[in-house]
């Protein structure tokens, strides 16, 4: 353990700075808060996690996962661990992070059996979500398109639960150039649409992977080009009132009938 960190610290106002995005991309580095995140990257990805910050409370009810690291551990003052989150009641412990991204080459050289990518998703909530449904449904890649979220800002990496470290991230590549090259290599390539030709429970056997599936923009959807694209336009078949479903909800409910189909 280090000395008492305050706010002014070059360390942590170094740190501070991954809580924007142009901060992230020039440190090539992000902040994973709380035990959850913090344990997974400890666990998973040992040699990409920098340092970690405590307060002497958050040290105190963590000692078993921060004696067991040999990642070094600073503690910091209550206000300075606030500076570096972003939620409203901060948890005192958050983990400095190398960047996970993967060039788009990585997916095409070797499909995974099933990957998504996410097409103007804005909310990061959701993005966070998605990545984590993903991960349970046994996904190996999911890419943030260009315009997408960003899978390291805090409340995306708060809503993958630890899912970040699970799985490959591709963030930025163009989807359309991408869709072309894995359905070369004999991928099925998925577009969620509310309004597609084709209904989930309608597939069969094109859900046996390897898959990519699509999902857009919550207000609008995949993109009119981009679902053109894609092998097939798929709808949730709804026996209920329901005018449409959320976008995380919808994606959970096509991840999980692909993982049925894929055995």
């Amino acid at each position: 353990m280090s000395e008492l960190l305050t706010e002014r610290s070059g360390r942590v106002a170094a740190a501070r700075k991954l809580t924007r995005r142009a901060g992230r991309d020039a440190a090539g580095a992000f902040l994973a808060e709380g035990r959850q995140a913090v344990s997974e990257a400890l666990a998973t990805a040992p040699d990409d996690v920098r340092e970690v910050f405590a307060t002497e409370a958050a040290a105190a009810a963590h000692r078993d996962l921060l004696a067991s690291t040999t990642v070094p551990v600073r503690l910091v003052t209550e206000k300075a661990a606030a500076g570096l989150s972003e939620t409203v009641t901060p948890q005192g412990l958050v983990a400095v992070c190398a960047l996970r991204d993967l060039p788009a080459g990585w997916l095409t050289a070797e499909p995974p059996r099933l990957a998504v990518g996410l097409a103007g998703l804005a909310d990061p909530g959701n993005a966070g979500t998605v990545l984590r449904t993903a991960d349970a449904c046994g996904a190996g890649t999911v890419v943030f398109g260009a315009g997408a979220a960003d899978p390291y800002g805090g409340k995306a990496v708060r809503a993958s639960a630890g899912s970040l470290f699970h799985v490959d991230v591709v963030r930025g590549a163009p989807l359309g150039p991408l869709v072309a090259d894995l359905q070369a290599r004999g991928v099925t390539v998925l577009a969620a649409d509310g309004g597609g030709e084709t209904a989930l429970d309608e597939l069969g056997s094109a859900l046996a992977g390897p898959v990519l599936w699509l999902f857009g923009n919550e207000a609008r959807g995949v993109p009119p080009e981009l679902a053109g694209a894609a092998d097939a336009r798929v709808r949730i078949p709804m026996r209920g009132r329901a005018e449409s479903l959320n976008l995380a909800a919808a994606a959970a409910i096509c991840l999980y009938a692909t993982q049925l189909a894929q055995g």
